[in-house]
């Protein structure tokens, strides 16, 4: 079985008297990011639509001393969106941060049984949600003249995988998007990058493994024996290993870097490989 997916890295950088917002950070890879980045000095809100579910999350590390708190936040509601940032800037005077982690998985089918309302739910949060996001931090980052953003794309976004064209699509959209908000934004000091992050034990990869356990009929032990032995460095990944590259691209270690995708995958480039004919 893979590593533990909990484990977190001590404080990497000094991220003091920022203000950063997490989105989809009620758990996973959204939780493991804001959690590194408060540890790292940061003021951090968890925005997620699972607004008791961040609560928690957020309650559980301010007992361990750090600024965490939580807010209901639909990526795919763009005025939700607007109203948020704005208040989140108003009332903290600023917005150093954001990383956007929201997102939502694809039910795993082959294109040609992929429904309207399937391509339309993955797309309508990973990828317009993340727009709604962006358009809003640099409406607010370019006026104060600072500010980095990190978007969560995927291996997927740059090799795609079978079974989950949505997924694919959605994640691929990001990386442009993150490139093209780069160049419009640099020359208000503000730097936008994304990590594109391989496969990492999460509860969305269980549901995943599962899934494609079933299509490919085998056992989903030996479905996730089969993914770890792809990747180079032999182990799946786990969500501090996430967090630290977030952390460093919001960090003054990064002040050069913008319009990059990280990817941390230890090794592996993309799951993409052929889909064998369906048995009659």
């Amino acid at each position: 079985m893979p590593d533990d997916a909990n484990s977190t890295s001590p404080a990497l950088y000094d991220l003091s008297d920022q203000n950063a917002l997490v989105t989809g950070g009620a758990q996973g890879l959204g939780l493991a990011i804001a959690e590194q980045l408060a540890r790292c000095g940061a003021s951090v809100t968890i925005g997620d639509l699972q607004v008791e579910k961040a609560a928690v999350a957020a309650a559980a590390l301010r007992r361990q001393n750090l600024s965490v708190t939580a807010m209901r936040l639909d990526v795919a509601d763009s005025q939700s969106v607007d109203g948020s940032f704005e208040s989140i800037a108003s009332q903290s005077g600023h917005l150093d941060i954001l990383v956007t982690s929201a997102g939502l998985g694809q039910t795993v089918t082959p294109i040609v049984e992929l429904s309207d309302a399937e391509w339309n739910r993955v797309l309508g949060v990973t990828l317009t949600g993340t727009f709604f996001c962006c358009r809003a931090a640099a409406r607010i980052m370019s006026r104060q003249e600072r500010g980095s953003i990190v978007n969560l794309a995927s291996v997927n976004g740059q090799n795609p995988a079978v079974l989950v064209a949505a997924y694919n699509a959605a994640k691929a959209g990001v990386i442009s998007l993150t490139r093209a908000l780069a160049l419009e934004l640099a020359a208000y000091g503000v730097r936008v990058n994304a990590v594109s992050p391989g496969p990492v034990y999460t509860d969305f990869n269980r549901t995943v493994m599962a899934q494609r356990s079933q299509r490919m009929q085998i056992s989903e032990a030996d479905m996730i024996e089969r993914v770890r032995a792809a990747i180079p460095l032999g182990r799946w990944g786990q969500p501090s290993d996430i967090a630290d590259a977030v952390a460093f691209l919001c960090s003054p270690q990064s002040k050069w870097i913008t319009g990059e995708v990280l990817r941390v995958s230890g090794g592996l480039e993309g799951v993409s490989g052929p889909l064998p004919k369906a048995r009659t």
